[in-house]
């Protein structure tokens, strides 16, 4: 099967040269059993690469299953994927047959393979390595032939340096790396994917399919497309619900689509320092250093109040001297007969910057582990308790909360 069968088949749109790659890597690979590791941000369709592994194997005829590990919490996906005996823990009322048991000569996706626990890790591996699990609560050995199709939208080999992620496993993950471009490399596919979306909505909503102008064309192709194609399909729906005469505009298109994220100062971390810390960190560590100027200028300003300055040249603040810039909080300071004749006869240029008197800035905490623990209590406040739409406004998963939860002993 050549790859335009594969794309009409499995709905796959676009001729980027990175997607037509990673078909052909996919299809190379499929017949085999080696195991897979899909690349990609989230939003790109790698699922849709791990059905197409799938559907041309030797194990097409048998079952297969998508498990998001992300969306599992902790304590349970161990039973869900390995199975349970009766009674090996609370609420385990019968024994459980899990994925790799059930799926035996099939295959298994594991999306967001990144988002395993440790202990998961070892049993996944274990899998692997030798086609043996064992159930929670168990220590019978079972045997299973599942061919394993694993996806993450993280650099494990970075997850790897900071200890979430065992290294075996990923080089076993990884026999056969696929990556999948995100939609920004495939400019040239963008307004392909948004008149098939198009025309979808259109026969979905029964109404005429949206068009886009030269201009709103050329919007949407230089937008970077954080959400990738699963973002495409719902700019689509919106303007085809929202849009009366389905002729968009750059204008019409603008008010659709978010605006793109600001990108942050950027900060100078060595390498040691950057390979333990997240992005989330990054940002951060980010606002605390602006933070901490502000309160460090407040600190130099109160100083030299205190040591009686009258006048602050450029110098003080660590800058080159400026004739044209005057710092003079003395005519605030109204506790000398002396300074108010000088208040009332001044008349102040208008290069001059007041500084008020300032009471001494107390020190802010920079902790990076305090700040983590004051927002997931706001938004488990802003939620009244509700764990999901909690982990939602972080941008975390369900998974991630309970753990923190935990570490930061915020039961209530």
């Amino acid at each position: 099967m050549n790859i335009q069968d594969i794309k009409q088949r499995f709905e796959i749109i676009g001729n980027s040269p990175l997607l037509n790659y990673a078909l052909q890597t996919a299809t190379k690979v499929a017949p085999t059993d080696i195991t897979v590791l899909i690349n990609g941000e989230s939003g790109v369709g790698k699922e849709a690469f791990s059905k197409v592994i799938h559907s041309l194997s030797s194990r097409k005829h048998g079952p297969f299953i998508a498990v998001n590990c992300g969306a599992i919490p902790e304590g349970t996906i161990d039973s869900e994927l390995f199975g349970h005996e009766k009674g090996s823990f609370t609420g385990a009322l019968d024994t459980r047959k899990g994925y790799f048991e059930t799926v035996s000569g099939g295959t298994i996706f594991l999306d967001e393979v990144g988002e395993l626990p440790l202990e998961t890790q070892s049993r996944l591996l274990r899998i692997l390595e030798s086609g043996e699990f064992i159930k929670v609560g168990s220590s019978k050995t079972q045997k299973t032939d599942v061919r394993v199709i694993a996806a993450t939208n993280r650099d494990l080999l970075d997850y790897s340096s900071q200890g979430k992620f065992r290294e075996d496993l990923y080089y076993r993950l990884s026999t056969v790396p696929i990556r999948v471009p995100p939609l920004r490399e495939r400019k040239e596919d963008i307004n392909l994917l948004f008149r098939k979306f198009s025309a979808d909505f259109s026969e979905k909503y029964k109404s005429k399919p949206v068009m886009l102008d030269a201009e709103a064309q050329n919007i949407l192709a230089a937008y970077r497309w954080p959400g990738n194609i699963r973002q495409l399909k719902n700019i689509a729906e919106q303007l085809s619900v929202l849009d009366e005469d389905k002729n968009v505009n750059a204008f019409e298109l603008s008010q659709v689509l978010p605006p793109e994220r600001p990108s942050l100062p950027a900060l100078m971390v060595n390498a040691a320092d950057a390979n333990q810390m997240s992005e989330r960190d990054i940002f951060y560590k980010v606002l605390f250093e602006l933070r901490k100027d502000l309160s460090d200028l407040k600190g130099v300003v109160f100083e030299m109040m205190q040591n009686g300055k009258t006048t602050m040249s450029p110098e003080d603040f660590g800058m080159k001297p400026n004739e044209n810039s005057i710092f003079n909080p003395g005519m605030y300071q109204n506790n000398t007969n002396q300074n108010n004749s000088i208040q009332n006869n001044y008349s102040k240029p208008n290069n001059i910057i007041d500084i008020p008197v300032l009471q001494n800035p107390e020190p802010e905490s920079l902790s990076i582990e305090h700040k983590e623990i004051e927002l997931i209590k706001k938004a488990l406040e802003k939620y009244r308790g509700r764990r999901k739409k909690a982990a939602n406004e972080l941008g975390i998963s369900e998974r991630t909360l309970y753990r923190k939860i935990k570490q930061y002993d915020l039961e209530e």
